[in-house]
């Protein structure tokens, strides 16, 4: 594999997160924000001798670098992603790719035109339990699904304010419960149906924060059932994420303050109750994810577990569950794949595989 050069757009929670991972691998990084505080994280990791630096300008960023690193606000995915695409750039993108299903295919059909990957960034597809629940569900260990329970919830985020609005964030369904959604249709297929609720004030009105929490019943083309609930809770709400799978075969479970390596981290400074969900057990999620992206690149045969399809699908249905909450009524879904995405095939348990493309190296995985 060439060496890397990788252009890092952001420098919040997330980008340190990613940075890390980018480092390791061997990379030169760029890294770019509009608020300057690009400068600072920069400063920060040459001290230490690693090769970043801070660039003043998008163009200056895309012109020398191989991929591109979206780790900034969701209302800015779209454009950021096109921008990369056009210049020929590999696009890794956080979660959610964006905020309607429109701009999520919009973004896929232009990497797929231009011949460049496309790498949706759920990580949670590489957190260890996750990824050795769905192996025993591939290996048929569960027998057929029937029942699958999905938590999530932490402080509800007030390090940045664009969370707090959920025009810009999609609340807590989108922000925080996609990852589930994303778990949820990895595991037992597509969605048909989606029924939702919230119950709190989505929109923040300043401190206390208020709490939020929402559930989300998925009918999976299978038969299968999701229930998948989220909480943005007060400031001292420890985060903690569970999964509970029936099979007509059998039962696993996983709870994150069972495990003694479960922690919360930060990467330099961090605001009040921000931090990132990790696992020290193994070597970091984002590593592991980023480096199967970028081995993707050079490689046809690595298909990466997180396809553009995932990252559209996993938009769609959060987009139906915040339409369900609001109206009250279930929403039906045909999720048939969009131009230039194939449909998923059994995946590979050895590889969490699926179909390549230039976009879509479809699918086995903040």
């Amino acid at each position: 594999m060439p060496p890397l050069h990788i252009g890092l757009l952001g420098a919040g929670g997330i980008a340190r997160a990613h940075l890390p991972g980018w480092l390791e691998l061997g990379a030169r990084v760029s890294v770019h924000t509009q608020d300057g505080s690009a400068e600072k994280l920069a400063a920060e990791y040459a001290a230490r001798g690693h090769d970043i630096t801070a660039v003043p300008a998008l163009d200056d960023l895309l012109a020398p670098c191989r991929a591109v690193d979206i780790c900034t606000p969701t209302p800015t995915h779209k454009d950021l992603a096109r921008a990369a695409i056009a210049a020929g750039r590999h696009v890794v993108c956080e979660k959610p790719l964006a905020l309607t299903v429109a701009d999520a295919e919009d973004i896929a059909a232009a990497a797929d035109a231009a011949g460049v990957r496309l790498h949706p960034a759920h990580v949670v597809r590489y957190f260890p339990a996750y990824a050795a629940m769905r192996d025993a569900v591939v290996r048929g260990e569960l027998g057929p699904l029937a029942v699958l329970r999905f938590t999530r919830g932490g402080a509800r985020p007030q390090w940045a304010p664009w969370f707090a609005d959920p025009a810009q964030s999609g609340g807590v369904i989108m922000d925080l419960m996609v990852h589930d959604i994303d778990i949820a249709r990895w595991v037992a297929g597509d969605v048909v149906r989606v029924h939702a609720q919230t119950r709190g004030i989505e929109h923040a009105t300043g401190a206390p924060a208020d709490v939020v929490t929402a559930t989300a019943v998925l009918t999976h083309a299978s038969g299968a059932v999701s229930h998948v609930s989220g909480l943005w809770g007060l400031p001292d709400q420890q985060f903690r994420t569970t999964f509970r799978i029936a099979g007509a075969d059998g039962l696993l479970r996983h709870d994150s303050t069972a495990v003694p390596g479960f922690r919360i981290t930060a990467q330099g400074e961090r605001a009040a109750n921000e931090g990132i969900p990790s696992s020290p057990m193994t070597e970091s999620p984002y590593l592991t994810e980023l480096r199967e992206f970028a081995a993707s690149w050079d490689d046809p045969a690595v298909r990466p577990r997180v396809s553009a399809r995932d990252g559209i699908e996993a938009v769609r249905v959060a987009r139906a569950a915040v339409e369900s909450s609001r109206t009250g009524r279930a929403v039906e879904l045909t999720p048939a794949p969009t131009a230039g995405h194939a449909a998923p095939a059994p995946a590979d348990p050895a590889q969490h595989a699926g179909h390549a493309g230039p976009a879509d190296n479809e699918e086995s995985a903040r």
